[in-house]
């Protein structure tokens, strides 16, 4: 007769399993998409870029400039903050004097429409934008010279509302932007990609958000995303909801890691788990089956050494250092340390556990509360 415990081996025998074949599905997709070749436009119509930007960020200028620098013609780069006084304004006069020949704007309005202030920001932008097609991106990217040709060429198809892009970490800093590198380029690229395998669909990621004006305003503008935590998300939907169709571009762009402890690590990643949790609960809990290494120590701990949960921990183990070998090379990042594999899948597991134990998120040093739709309720005064 089996027992509780032997149930509870059996499972955990299973989870590893899954989770090792995860890892190796994950691994064979991701050097799939990043050999697609890139698209490029039939021809280049005019495009406004909005980056909405709060503080400054290590590398900012860099990362601001590789927006204003692309191959492609005719781009107006709009910035926006809320205060003329954000180091982030200083940042792009920089860039106004050392490009003098691209288009660069800067909009300084204090007015806040809703509880998501990035949206905000954008709504103050967006009526400056000069051109009918739209790229906003968040203001941590940095992109390659021929970025624009790869979001722009996909739109061009007119049954095509919306492309995205997903987004590689390259750290900026010690032990803590390493992990939150790794999360990236290890736990949410993969996800992404293995969930447009099994038919989950593109997503839509802030990293990009490219689309037609008149879409956008279909969609009731960006005022109606004024009180979303996962704005991107409700974009997407909205522009599927039209009968149009989001498109993953293959051109990956760089986000700076700039994590400076664990507890601006944890945070942030909480705030990325409540967002996915509330987007799909059921889904996103089921996630940890793709962490097979904790739950393969948790075997190892209560079943003991033996033969069966020694080889199993062996194979899981090889199998995670075999992915994050593939998955570097293939993303073109500095090799990954192998000792903060299991230091990193543990925090990934505390972030998941942590996600459904709460409802507030910090954002932009503003702590919020987020309801089970995903809409955002302020949680304090409104800072300046």
């Amino acid at each position: 007769m089996m027992t509780v415990f032997d149930l509870l081996s059996g499972a955990l025998v299973g989870c590893c399993l899954i989770g090792a074949f995860y890892l190796a599905v994950a691994a064979w997709v991701v050097r799939r998409f990043v050999a697609l070749p890139q698209p490029r436009p039939l021809h280049r119509p005019p495009v406004t870029v909005l980056k909405p930007l709060h503080g400054d960020e290590p590398n900012l200028y860099e990362n601001l400039r590789s927006f204003c620098v692309q191959s492609y013609p005719g781009i107006q780069v709009v910035f926006g903050v809320r205060n003329g006084t954000d180091p982030a304004a200083a940042v792009v006069e920089r860039l106004r004097v050392d490009l003098p020949e691209v288009d660069i704007e800067l909009v300084v309005d204090a007015r806040v429409y809703g509880n998501n202030f990035k949206i905000s920001n954008l709504i103050n932008m967006v009526a400056r934008a000069k051109h009918d097609l739209l790229v906003v991106a968040d203001s941590d990217m940095r992109a390659g010279p021929d970025y624009l040709d790869g979001v722009i060429g996909p739109l061009l198809d007119p049954g095509v509302g919306l492309v995205t892009c997903l987004y590689r970490g390259r750290p900026v800093g010690g032990l803590w932007s390493q992990l939150g590198a790794m999360f990236i380029n290890h736990g949410f690229l993969a996800q992404v990609l293995v969930g447009r395998l099994v038919g989950a669909g593109d997503g839509c990621f802030g990293a990009t958000m490219a689309l037609r004006r008149q879409t956008l305003e279909q969609v009731g503008g960006f005022e109606a995303f004024r009180d979303r935590l996962a704005d991107d998300y409700a974009l997407g939907a909205a522009v599927r909801g039209l009968g149009q169709r989001v498109v993953l571009s293959p051109h990956i762009v760089d986000t700076q890691v700039c994590e400076p402890d664990f507890a601006t690590l944890f945070r942030h990643e909480l705030r990325w788990a409540r967002t996915l949790r509330s987007i799909e609960p059921l889904g996103y809990g089921a996630s940890i089956v793709t962490h097979p290494l904790p739950t393969a120590l948790l075997l190892l701990a209560a079943s003991g050494p033996t033969p069966c949960t020694v080889a199993i921990f062996a194979a899981v183990l090889a199998c995670r250092m075999v992915y994050n070998t593939v998955t570097d090379s293939a993303l073109a990042v500095p090799p990954s340390a192998s000792w903060l594999m299991p230091l990193r899948d543990l925090v990934s597991v505390a972030v998941l556990i942590a996600s459904f134990c709460g409802t507030s998120v910090t954002w932009r040093e503003q702590k919020f509360r987020v309801a089970a739709d995903g809409q955002l309720t302020l949680d304090g005064d409104l800072r300046p």
